[in-house]
């Protein structure tokens, strides 16, 4: 007779062919055993948790978050943010290099690495930067699952697009693709177009157009100009070089489109829209936080491409883009937010306000899925060992009440930032548990798992 460890019994569960009503999910140590119809298997002496009536979908992956450690971690640490991450749904969280020294050598890369192993309570990566073109073997091999590019510098500001990390010459970026190209890991571009954004920034400021309106709605200007550029330059060098390249940030129309065309001519090309830019890309959604929400906003025609795009499959993945600042740092963007840092803590919450999106008719449950897990696991080599619920799988699973109606704010926050930007927003969809290899690290919104629990997640496929 078989022994498991785990059992999540009764649930509507993800499989490789949608959702399938009345599963059990048997867990045997850290991977996933079996997944028989309810009741069919005996359960032995596994913990039981009872998903009757729930949605049982796989760990969410979030491949871009910005834990501001080193350096910056009066922000946001590696515990306060992998806490935040196993509230909120996601059991794999995917730093970034804008950090403090920047991760560009395979040393820095390494120390990192050694900082979440003991401080993470879910598992973890981190995407360094490419900008040393020597460095980049010894980065892939140490098991990155990507490596992020910048297009852009602050003008006003240092942080969080410090000098050092913005590359805007196109025969370098050319350079970094065949490099990253020959690891087999995707290239991750923050794309913009530097000269027409500092056309943009001079003309803004010569006119005294400082606060977080006129600075959220700026690149408004021409249209869209600086991403719709910046996309167009990547798809034409990745055109020519090869390499898998995933372009960041989809904010217009025109950048959808830029994807969907590349994609139909067979180009090795996926893109990522923010949580942001699906919840607080309107004004009126961000005007009582100003500052503290912000971000860009985002035209409705844009806004609407990116659900489009999202349900079409043009976009592949959600990134968090966890963005955590002090409430001290951020309260000088009432006056001049060019020279204030932007971004808003995500990893708690955008799981919800996608099951909430879901409930309102702008995404399907099975897209949720596919953008928070199935497809961050495949693009980032993480298939099959997560991002799926099936036998010999790590037992990542996020179990949900997907009807029941509650009102965000009440429960903890663990991100240093201190606030969660959708503070009395009464949403459908509720996380019971978070459980990460075999273990629940989180139920109902607090952490039950220690620092320390979390381990790389290294890719294992060369998707």
């Amino acid at each position: 007779m078989s022994s498991y460890d785990l059992a999540v019994t009764g649930g509507r569960v993800w499989t490789d062919s949608g959702f399938v009503d009345g599963l059990d999910v048997l867990v045997s140590g850290e991977t996933i055993a079996e997944v028989v119809p309810t009741g069919s298997a005996s359960l032995g002496s596994a913990e039981v948790i009872d998903a009757s009536g729930r949605v049982v979908i796989p760990g969410v992956i979030d491949t871009h978050s910005h834990h501001r450690d080193p350096g910056f971690t009066h922000k946001e640490d590696i515990t306060s943010a992998s806490r935040a991450a196993a509230a909120g749904g996601v059991t794999v969280t995917v730093g970034m290099p804008n950090v403090d020294p920047p991760t560009t050598t395979a040393a820095l890369f390494e120390k990192l690495l050694e900082d979440f192993r003991g401080r993470s309570v879910v598992d973890y990566n981190h995407n360094p930067s490419p900008t040393n073109l020597g460095e980049i073997p010894g980065l892939a091999a140490l098991g990155c699952l990507g490596f992020k590019l910048f297009m852009v510098v602050d003008g006003k500001r240092s942080y969080p697009h410090m000098p050092g990390l913005g590359i805007h010459d196109h025969s370098d970026i050319a350079k970094i693709l065949e490099q990253t190209r020959d690891t087999g890991r995707p290239l991750m571009v923050h794309p913009n177009d530097q000269a027409l954004l500092e056309l943009i920034e001079h003309r803004h400021w010569d006119a005294d157009l400082m606060g977080p309106e006129p600075y959220s709605k700026a690149e408004w200007m021409f249209d869209g100009v600086v991403w719709n550029s910046a996309v167009a330059t990547l798809i034409e060098i990745q055109r020519g070089i090869g390499g898998k390249l995933h372009v960041l940030h989809m904010m217009s129309d025109r950048t959808v489109e830029l994807i969907r065309r590349a994609k139909a001519d067979g180009q090795d090309v996926t893109a990522e829209v923010n949580a942001f830019a699906l919840f607080l890309a309107n004004w009126d959604e961000v005007a009582h936080l100003g500052p503290y929400a912000l971000g860009r906003c985002l035209k409705d025609e844009w806004r609407a491409a990116l659900w489009a795009g999202i349900a079409d499959g043009t976009i592949d993945v959600l990134g968090t883009d966890h963005a955590p600042h002090t409430f001290e740092e951020k309260k000088s963007g009432w006056e001049n937010m060019w020279a204030t840092p932007t971004g808003t803590p995500q990893l708690q919450h955008y799981v919800i306000k996608l099951l909430d999106a879901s409930h309102r008719g702008l995404i399907t449950l099975e897209d949720v899925v596919r953008i928070t897990s199935v497809e961050p696991a495949r693009r980032f080599g993480l298939a099959p060992r997560k991002g799926v619920i099936a036998p010999g799988s790590d037992a990542d699973l996020v179990v949900v009440d997907y009807d029941r109606e509650h009102t965000l704010g009440d429960e903890p926050v663990y991100s240093k930032a201190g606030y969660n930007p959708y503070t009395d927003e009464t949403v459908k969809g509720f996380l019971d548990a978070t459980v990460l290899r075999g273990r629940v690290v989180a139920r109902d919104g607090f952490v039950t798992a220690e620092p320390g629990y979390g381990q790389q997640a290294k890719p294992v496929s060369a998707m």
